[in-house]
């Protein structure tokens, strides 16, 4: 296993549309998954694709743990084991949108106010070639499409209505309500 350099902002690789990966299950791609774990833990990340780690292909791992630090008033009412999904697809579930502050490896340091769908349904495979199909809600259904934007060659900012709403994470506390 290794920590592998992560993509910034400004990287080709972030605005491509990466590949299908043919074979879930080969040795290359279990690799690629072991790497992408052990650097999502290690920057301490919720998710983490793999054109973000510079390979253009349709790879995704992420968690919503329960005890995810909520600093920024993120929905974390619903949770997500650590997932590995490749060749994901995402299917909106109702009209219901939500704003929530989003970060990402690939932009570090900048925190923004994102509207997404509250509810999804997505699927796809694990690393051993089984379908993974689950209901989201919530931080869940946030960090699913956060991620599954990397493989369509989106950031964050590129979605967020307001750019007045892209801020330094040092100063998320100007966004936060006061505790009296």
């Amino acid at each position: 296993m290794a920590i592998l350099k992560i993509a910034r902002m400004g990287h080709p690789v972030l605005s491509q549309i990466a590949k299908t990966v043919d074979d879930p299950t080969a040795p290359e791609i279990r690799r690629l998954v072991s790497d992408m774990l052990e650097t999502m833990v290690d920057s301490d990340g919720a998710g983490l694709a793999a054109p973000q780690v510079h390979v253009p292909l349709r790879v995704v791992v992420f968690q919503a743990p329960a005890d995810r630090d909520d600093r920024l008033g993120e929905s974390a009412d619903y949770t997500a084991p650590l997932t590995v999904l490749i060749n994901p697809e995402i299917e909106v579930i109702g009209e219901t949108r939500e704003s929530g502050w989003e970060g990402c490896l690939s932009v570090p340091g900048l925190r923004g106010l994102v509207e997404r769908s509250a509810h999804i349904r997505y699927l796809g495979f694990d690393h051993e070639g089984h379908r993974i199909e689950r209901i989201a809600k919530g931080f869940h259904a946030r960090v699913v499409q956060h991620e599954c934007d990397h493989l369509d060659g989106v950031l964050y900012p590129q979605r967020m209505s307001d750019l007045k709403k892209l801020i330094f994470e040092s100063e998320a506390h100007h966004w936060l309500p006061r505790e009296d």
